[in-house]
């Protein structure tokens, strides 16, 4: 058997926190590290536990979980940790500085518990979670705050089917959603993505999201 994915669980609301830890709690797959009610302790414990995913909420007292997010996962962090970012939808203004802030996905609050064990397990992966639908109506909403680079298609080192499967990533289109746009297969998409990722030196396709907006690819 494999390891379980060890969770870092941070939220200040104790009930919230309680449901979160009993879910992931129950699954054979998964085992909570530790758990927390504010940002600076849920870095102190990151770095104590070393978990491979820490769930965060946003608003959190001493330390916010956007800051802790960029302590835990920003440029520049020698050791990142995976951080899936939980919120609530009408706080969704913050996601955006949360995926700049580095966290690998984000959740809504009132997401059922599969998507939560999913989210979970996605990243732990190494994969960025995106829902397709809240990423349109998120990034879209908030595209206008990302100042475009003077750099245009033709200085970016991809192949012009690599850049519409960019221009696609960054509309909220999943893999099985490009694949039917482009009429080819999900492995061949699977391949495009990765090469993209490996010639803009990205991280995740979060990353390729906001490369996308940065220099203009979409609107």
């Amino acid at each position: 058997m494999s390891a379980p994915i060890r969770v870092l669980v941070c939220d200040d609301q104790m009930l919230v926190r309680t449901g979160l830890v009993t879910i992931i709690d129950a699954q054979p797959d998964m085992e909570v590290a530790g758990e927390c009610g504010d940002g600076r302790t849920g870095v102190e414990l990151a770095h104590q536990v070393r978990p491979d995913v820490v769930v965060m909420d946003i608003r959190m007292p001493v330390l916010d979980g956007l800051e802790a997010t960029r302590l835990l996962a920003g440029a520049g962090v020698p050791h990142p940790v995976k951080v899936l970012v939980v919120t609530t939808f009408n706080l969704d203004e913050y996601v955006y500085e949360a995926l700049r802030a580095g966290a690998s996905g984000f959740l809504l609050k009132d997401a059922p518990p599969d998507r939560l064990l999913h989210g979970i397990r996605t990243v732990a992966t190494g994969a960025a979670l995106l829902d397709p639908e809240v990423t349109r109506q998120l990034v879209g909403r908030y595209a206008a705050r990302i100042r475009p680079t003077e750099k245009t298609p033709r200085d970016i080192p991809l192949t012009p089917r690599e850049l519409e499967v960019l221009r696609l990533i960054a509309d909220g289109l999943s893999n099985s959603e490009i694949a039917a746009a482009l009429v080819i297969s999900q492995e061949t998409v699977k391949t495009f993505v990765s090469r993209i990722l490996t010639k803009l030196q990205l991280r995740d396709r979060v990353q390729a999201v906001v490369y996308a907006y940065r220099h203009g690819l979409a609107t």
